[in-house]
């Protein structure tokens, strides 16, 4: 049966000055990031830069790509957003993918004929779609194993492909290999590989295809501009989370312009104005362990710190891409509803509303700098942007050594590392620890910024996609 085209629609970003990093940056880092993106624009001129993925909205790629194409938006290059559409079983299949590269195959299959029939058919569509928009000699970056199958036509339309890898693992195990397997026959012909660790790397690509790239985040997003406490507050308690009538819960848009919180969150319980607490905000996936982080608390902190934990993630069913997240919400609460009250009553389940993604991210920034510690207890992780985020606003981090976490942290100095994901007792402990002891928990946070400063901003990341995607034109 032929493929029926797609309708990939546009994401629209608009610009934001890349004059926000003057300051942040200094004259002499500044200069050179100015020169080099103006230097980017020129060579670019008259091809457009597309970028490709399966989510508009909810998770770490909707969110770079949100941050970044702005930026070289504002200098000239004219830099596109496309997401491509998919039926529920096409995203149980990448689901499936996405879980295999992880080293995880929840029930020991591995990927069948007729799986591999509606990868293709739905992203040949897709395809069809694409070579409508993009001409030859343009540069389409497609991310993640969603888009693998869109290589074969749109290099042969003529299109300078990159085909970017958020995710991975350390140690690749058999069900890796089976992910690779499925997906290298797609990626073939691409003119780059972006991977965000060197460990992530398969043995498919030759080393002249092989960029490394680190994700970043945006130190003026919606998400991680600077909040007083006072902004913190009201806004918290707008969406529901913190005890007492709402104020004036406002916040600044990409764009300048003033936003404010309307909608509330769904909570299982709203949090005291005093509480001391945990926050884990992830998508409702079970290789961010939501129930593992439960139980950690409820059987090492709570009995032992008087504090709250805070479980925030999008409201369910609000990530296309993602059709598990309705089964580990219900999983987390099932734990939850078995603890004893006293303990259920401190720990918070919150689906935060996705209607507006920048009052989104505004609630996520509030409650991250409201958070007495931040964990990210991953079981697997590509990268893991919340680690960033949190280390941006100066909190003590609580993470498991896991993928790209481990860059970002420096255990001890800017955080603490958990070796084994699956370890309560030393999770738990960790958190505990901070939550005694404030002073040393703020001089990891303190670190932690200044890590970000140095390693993690956007001016980084886009200097090195501009000179990759200068080297294929």
């Amino acid at each position: 049966m032929a493929a029926t085209r797609a309708r990939v629609h546009a994401v629209d970003t608009g610009p934001s000055p890349i004059e926000r990093y003057r300051s942040l940056l200094g004259e002499e880092a500044w200069s050179q990031f100015d020169s080099a993106m103006r230097a980017f624009a020129a060579k670019l001129r008259g091809k457009v830069v597309w970028n490709v993925n399966s989510a508009g909205r909810g998770g770490g790629v909707a969110e770079l790509l949100a941050a970044l194409i702005p930026y070289d938006r504002s200098v000239g290059v004219d830099e596109r957003w496309l997401v491509i559409e998919g039926s529920p079983d096409f995203f149980q299949v990448t689901k499936r993918i996405h879980m295999l590269l992880h080293g995880v195959s929840p029930d020991g299959s591995e990927l069948s004929a007729a799986q591999r029939a509606e990868y293709e058919q739905t992203l040949e569509g897709n395809a069809a779609a694409l070579v409508e928009l993009m001409k030859p000699g343009d540069v389409a970056v497609l991310h993640d194993p969603q888009t693998a199958g869109l290589v074969p036509t749109l290099t042969g339309h003529g299109v300078k492909v990159i085909w970017r890898s958020h995710i991975g693992v350390d140690q690749p195990n058999d069900m890796v290999r089976t992910a690779w397997r499925f997906l290298t026959p797609y990626l073939e012909t691409a003119s780059a590989f972006v991977f965000s660790r060197t460990a992530y790397v398969w043995d498919g690509p030759d080393g002249s295809r092989i960029h490394i790239i680190a994700p970043c985040i945006d130190a003026f997003s919606t998400k991680n501009q600077d909040m007083d406490g006072h902004i913190v507050a009201e806004i918290l308690r707008a969406s529901g989370i913190l005890s007492g009538a709402d104020g004036e819960a406002t916040f600044l848009r990409n764009d300048g312009t003033a936003g404010r919180v309307r909608r509330r969150a769904n909570l299982t319980a709203s949090l005291p104005v005093d509480a001391r607490i945990v926050v884990q905000v992830s998508r409702w996936d079970r290789l961010k362990d939501p129930s593992g982080v439960a139980r950690g608390f409820a059987q090492l902190v709570a009995p032992h710190v008087d504090s709250w934990l805070v479980l925030a993630g999008p409201t369910v069913n609000s990530v296309d891409d993602d059709p598990q997240q309705s089964e580990i919400l219900r999983e987390v609460t099932s734990v939850r509803d078995e603890m004893d009250a006293r303990t259920r009553d401190r720990v918070v389940i919150a689906q935060l509303p996705m209607d507006d993604t920048e009052e989104n991210a505004a609630i996520v920034n509030a409650l991250q700098r409201r958070a007495d510690v931040v964990v990210q207890k991953s079981l697997a992780e590509g990268f893991g942007l919340t680690v960033a985020e949190a280390m941006w606003k100066g909190r003590p981090v609580v993470a498991s050594r896991v993928g790209g976490i481990e860059d970002q942290v420096e255990h001890g100095r800017s955080g603490i590392l958990i070796n084994d994901p699956n370890d309560l007792k030393g999770f738990g402990s960790a958190v505990a620890g901070l939550l005694r002891d404030p002073r040393g928990a703020q001089a990891l946070g303190n670190e932690a910024r200044q890590r970000i400063i140095r390693k993690f901003l956007a001016p980084r990341h886009l200097m090195e996609q501009a000179e990759l995607i200068t080297s294929l034109v």
